[in-house]
């Protein structure tokens, strides 16, 4: 056998090979199962407090007058609302940083619409 068809044999094996792992599908990931936890347990464990103050916050307000029954409903809208951003956002198992500075803004709002509307002139 000569340098040229040895060379040739060995493309020829390469490329088959080559060819052969294209074809073989990659192993799907591990799907992540309900109640797994697989985001920041830290910043987990901050958001589920900010967002039981700020439901103490409204049920207060209620309670001392504060805060009328069309107020605390609407506030009670937004925290559905929110509460379901963050269930959208860990779908996939885990909370970005964007995901994660975006429910921060929405309950940083959330605490200022909390604030306006407990310390407005409308009264129970």
């Amino acid at each position: 056998m000569n340098r040229k068809q040895l060379t040739l044999g060995l493309l020829g094996a390469l490329l088959a090979g080559a060819s052969l792992m294209a074809q073989t599908p990659a192993p799907a990931p591990a799907p992540v199962q309900p109640g797994v936890q697989t985001a920041n347990p830290a910043r987990e464990k901050r958001m589920e407090r900010r967002e039981r103050r700020q439901q103490q916050r409204i049920d207060k307000g209620v309670q001392n007058g504060s805060l009328t029954p069309k107020e605390a409903g609407n506030l009670e809208r937004h925290e559905a609302k929110l509460n379901k951003d963050i269930s959208k956002a860990e779908a996939d198992g885990k909370i970005t940083g964007k995901e994660s500075r975006q429910i921060n803004r929405e309950e940083n709002r959330d605490s200022r619409r909390i604030a306006r509307k407990k310390h407005n002139a409308r009264h129970q």
